[in-house]
């Protein structure tokens, strides 16, 4: 009897979570929708539904007409059953500061607050700031702390899953071994930690050019440093210790590597060399840009060397990888436009004989941030539903 009872539970609980995933993820269904996609009984779907309510998972939202008889109610998930915060920690050289933007995405996706704040990590602690920012970001969504049920940080390095550590980061105090798991223990929630060009691919895997390609790979060309992200069929490669795509110590002749290439800095010397002088990178480059479009000369000599310089680095990756496409981005991609991108597509073609689609980001927003928004909420939504199919 007792292993009927088990029995009878977990199906109970897979039956849950079934529905709870189909309404995560195509959004409001009524219950014949649901029977319909789950292959349940109506007896059984409506018994979940029940449970599902009570656990204020989803609710009803609206009705809707199904013939004769009663209108169907619309079922949704409840966007205040879980919140995750999401945060895009950056190195911003120019302004002398670390920058972190923190976010609060609901269930269903709506982010609910933003903020923005400058932290001296070199004379703060990591783990206080952050929890403070945590907190901060809540009291500006107008949420309590404790509905939080997960936090992804978007981090410029490279995070080591078996050593639960950050390598290759420039902001003080993120590398520090065990930093990860005291934020943890502080914060009360899982924490994820992830490269913020990760991050980035993330986004334009749910929202820009990458949504409906197999796998594409993303070069970020930032103010602060380089990143590529590789998207295969939507995961990410990350390398044995979380080192893919530290496109910027690649070498690049004698002597010097891609950062030295087309970095922040010889993107701003590249440009004042031809008469466009900026605080950024990405300031000169829009400079550049503006009067490329009118066929300056200067303009685009500093368009088609930049490409040219691009490609070198790029045709390693297409020899590699050989992906169907290459997506430029970070705010130098930005700034660049499709302009950049044509003109990197000409260079790329003359440099390797491969054959890659190049496209510029169509993620005008923090990448990063809006990648560890995806990641944050689907790592929510995984725990709710493993904890649903558990009896």
């Amino acid at each position: 009897m007792t292993h009927l009872g088990g029995s009878s539970k977990l199906l109970r609980a897979m039956n849950d979570a079934a529905a709870l995933s189909h309404v995560l993820e195509r959004g409001p269904l009524t219950r014949g929708e649901l029977r319909d996609l789950t292959g349940l009984s109506k007896p059984t779907i409506s018994e979940a539904l029940r449970r599902l309510t009570e656990a204020r998972l989803v609710s009803v939202v609206g009705y809707v007409s199904a013939g004769p008889g009663p209108n169907a109610e619309v079922y949704a998930v409840n966007p205040d059953a879980a919140y995750a915060v999401a945060l895009s920690v950056r190195d911003q050289k120019d302004r002398g500061t670390p920058t972190v933007t923190a976010a609060v995405t609901d269930l269903a996706g709506t982010v609910r607050g933003r903020l923005e704040s400058t932290i001296d990590f070199a004379s703060t602690d990591t783990v206080a700031a952050v929890a403070d920012t945590v907190d901060e970001v809540c009291k500006e969504a107008g949420i309590a702390r404790d509905p939080v049920a997960h936090v992804q940080i978007a981090v410029a390095g490279s995070y080591d899953q078996r050593g639960d550590v950050l390598h290759h980061v420039e902001v003080p105090g993120w590398g520090r071994p065990g930093l990860v798991e005291d934020l943890r223990r502080r914060l009360g929630v899982p924490v994820g930690v992830d490269n913020d060009v990760n991050l980035a691919a993330v986004a334009e895997r749910a929202h820009g050019a990458g949504r409906d390609a197999e796998s594409f790979a993303l070069l970020w060309l930032g103010e602060a440093g380089l990143g590529l992200a590789i998207d295969l069929g939507g995961t990410l490669l990350r390398g044995a210790r979380g080192g893919a795509g530290e496109i910027g110590y690649m070498p690049i002749g004698s002597g010097t590597n891609f950062q030295k290439l087309v970095g922040g800095l010889a993107v701003l010397d590249l440009a004042a060399e031809h008469g466009f002088a900026a605080p950024t990178a990405a300031g000169s480059i829009a400079a550049v840009m503006a009067r490329a479009a009118e066929d300056d000369a200067a303009a685009l000599k500093v368009v088609s060397t930049l490409a040219g310089r691009i490609a070198i680095g790029l045709s390693a990756v297409v020899a590699v990888l050989d992906p169907p496409l290459v997506v430029i981005g970070g705010e130098v991609g930005q700034a660049g436009g499709e302009l950049l991108g044509t003109a990197v597509a000409a260079a790329l073609s003359e440099a390797a004989p491969l054959d890659t689609t190049i496209a510029t980001t169509q993620v005008q927003d923090d990448a990063a941030l809006l990648g560890a928004q995806e990641a944050g909420r689907a790592s929510v939504r995984e725990t709710l539903l493993a904890d649903l199919s558990r009896p």
